[in-house]
């Protein structure tokens, strides 16, 4: 009968785990994190509603392997490439966003051991220490979709927002850590945890070079063994053992894991499949049973909650919007208090934070539910209070940069001027033009540069850009400003090279090549074979689009359930380095380039839809 009872328990969690995404999409209620609700549905079925959930052992197993592999993927979410911007993104920044970040981050910890001091003075807590973990910790898993839907991940404010987070991830594990080691009353030696650290950098080194060699791995991770996934499970189990032996806590291995994941940085798709099997199964088990444990009729039966939740709930913001307050300088308010409500999210180290202490009795049950209520109070309220305060973001027009003035470029600058990019041709004085063109010179957006070479370009902006097209007739030119264009971190670059040598040197390389020759050669046959296609890609231009996929809203969504596409037809999905011909079935991801054909109408929605 227990066994029966057993099952039963699974099945009720694993059902509603499965309905809660379905039923926020048909709700229009996409704007609550699917995590928030899924601990909302554990309240009714839990100890704080309908009582359909017993405790027992799978359940019990399989919560706390949802609770490691989600600290994995909390460790695996800091992006460390994006701790260093590349000096040419510092010059178009007003300020330096890393600093700014380090210093909004320190002014959280420091107004949040000031808040938890005043707490512990009230009675209301006994260790001040851990209030300033659970204050400064922010919810990574909740601001970054935000972020990402307001399309402001590759901006600088965008840029601080994540910075802090990042700073305050890892802040509070280590903290967390280091706190629960002072009060534990089985502390290992400072050798031992010195040792841990150690082997988990010579983990990491032979990581690194063994992937890096081993061609071997490439074979496995396509075939059922999936030797990557296998690995990365190694990883975890092994490094959260090491933590037990030495005695730190278990959800510090799995963050340190998901760090080194993070630090290898690993394709896209293959952090799909992670994120899939954690999010698809053991994470929605773990945050249903973390709201089916809280007993909210319990907690309200005690005086000092009347005035406990209120307090935390504010001072998780004050902690937050006051030191948001600096960036007024360079901000308007609605983005200063915007960023200081996001960075107001916590949920995932919260609750790891509290279940430790409630482990250690460092806390009680009362305070424990009362941490998980505010948590989940402040990301059903923030993400919303985010998106509508925070202005919408305007979308600039592409730049494009154009070397070499010549009877290829002219008239193309007009024709992508008129589909509204932001076009500038830099080359010869007007008097050294074709002079078919110099009777209506100010239709040519020129800025006329003599000698055009290397110097005058930087001096005049032309590697501020975001696609740049070298043509000028010199292929050693076009070559030598493509390595430099390179170096600047420009990543859309177009150049043209008559030499058949360099052609497929530099194509080998990944740059964009063209070239009037061999352009004309393969025009010429194509006009000869297949007539159609060509007259489709001069004469309706109009009709396709390339758009990446960048809505996490959409993601894994199968072609036919996208409800915006209209008219437009996908013909090409581009991942990683494969290309896709795609069915109704098939799913799109983030990062993904969609070849898309259609009306102009269906082609800008779904850009803007997608995009």
């Amino acid at each position: 009968m227990e066994n029966n009872t057993s099952v039963l328990s699974l099945l009720l969690v694993v059902s509603i785990a499965f309905s809660i995404p379905l039923l926020l999409h048909k709700l229009k209620l996409q704007v609550i994190p699917v995590v928030v609700a899924e601990i909302i549905a554990g309240f009714v079925i839990g100890k704080s509603g309908f009582q359909l959930v017993a405790e027992d052992l799978w359940l019990e197993l399989l919560s706390l392997l949802g609770f490691i592999y989600l600290m994995f993927l909390s460790g695996m979410e800091i992006n460390f490439n994006s701790l260093f911007l590349s000096s040419e993104q510092q010059k178009k920044s007003r300020y330096k966003p890393l600093i700014i970040a380090a210093v909004i981050f320190f002014l959280i910890l420091a107004i949040s051991y000031f808040l938890s001091l005043l707490l512990y003075k009230l009675g209301l807590i006994a260790y001040p220490f851990l209030m300033v973990i659970i204050i400064s910790t922010i919810s990574l898993g909740v601001v970054l979709p935000v972020l990402k839907e307001k399309k402001l991940t590759e901006t600088n404010l965008g840029q601080i927002i994540l910075l802090v987070t990042a700073f305050a991830d890892l802040s509070s594990m280590l903290l967390l850590t280091v706190f629960i080691m002072t009060r534990s009353q089985n502390n290992k030696s400072t050798f031992l945890i010195l040792l841990f650290f150690i082997i988990i950098f010579i983990f990491y080194y032979l990581i690194k070079k063994f992937s890096s060699q081993i061609k071997l791995l490439k074979k496995f991770s396509k075939s059922t063994v999936q030797i990557g996934t296998r690995a990365v499970f190694f990883l975890i189990l092994l490094f959260v053992g090491l933590s037990e032996i030495v005695g730190l806590e278990s959800i510090l291995g799995a963050f340190l894991a998901g760090t080194i994941v993070s630090i290898l940085s690993p394709n896209k798709d293959f952090v799909h499949r992670l994120d899939s099997f954690g999010f698809g199964f053991l994470i929605p088990i773990f945050f249903v049973m973390v709201g089916a444990r809280i007993d909210l009729w319990g907690l309200f039966q005690e005086p000092r909650v009347f005035y406990l939740v209120p307090l935390i709930f504010l001072f998780m913001y004050l902690a937050k919007i006051i030191p948001s307050l600096i960036l007024k300088i360079w901000h308007t308010w609605q983005e200063t208090l915007g960023v200081g409500i996001i960075l107001s999210c916590k949920l995932s180290l919260v609750i790891a934070a509290s279940a430790v202490a409630l482990e250690y009795n460092l806390i009680s049950v009362p305070l424990n539910d009362a941490l998980i209520l505010v948590s989940v109070m402040t990301c059903l309220i923030s993400p919303v209070t985010f998106s509508h305060i925070f202005p919408k973001v305007e979308t600039k027009k592409t730049r494009i940069s154009i070397v070499g003035a010549n009877t290829i470029t002219l008239p193309a600058s007009t024709e992508l001027a008129r589909d509204n990019y932001d076009v500038t041709i830099f080359g010869s004085p007007r008097d050294k033009l074709d002079p078919q063109y110099s009777p209506a010179p100010e239709i040519f957006p020129l800025v006329e540069l003599d000698p055009v070479n290397y110097e005058n370009l930087k001096k005049h902006n032309a590697f501020d850009t975001d696609v740049i097209i070298l043509a000028t007739n010199y292929d050693n030119l076009n070559t030598e400003l493509a390595y430099k264009a390179q170096k600047l971190g420009i990543k859309h670059i177009i150049l043209r090279l008559e030499n058949l040598e360099l052609h497929k040197k530099l194509a080998k390389e990944g740059f964009i090549i063209f070239s009037s020759i061999f352009a004309s050669r393969i025009l010429l046959k194509a006009l000869v074979e297949q007539p159609g296609l060509v007259r489709l890609i001069t004469q309706d231009v109009d009709s396709f689009m390339e758009i990446e996929m960048k809505n996490p809203m959409y993601d894994n969504y199968s072609l036919r359930h996208l409800p915006f596409l209209g008219d437009a037809l996908v013909l090409r999905i581009y991942r990683e380095d494969s290309s896709i011909v795609p069915h109704g079935d098939t799913k799109v991801r983030l990062g993904d380039i969609l070849l898309i054909s259609g009306n102009k109408e269906s082609l800008q929605a779904t850009r803007k839809e997608l995009g």
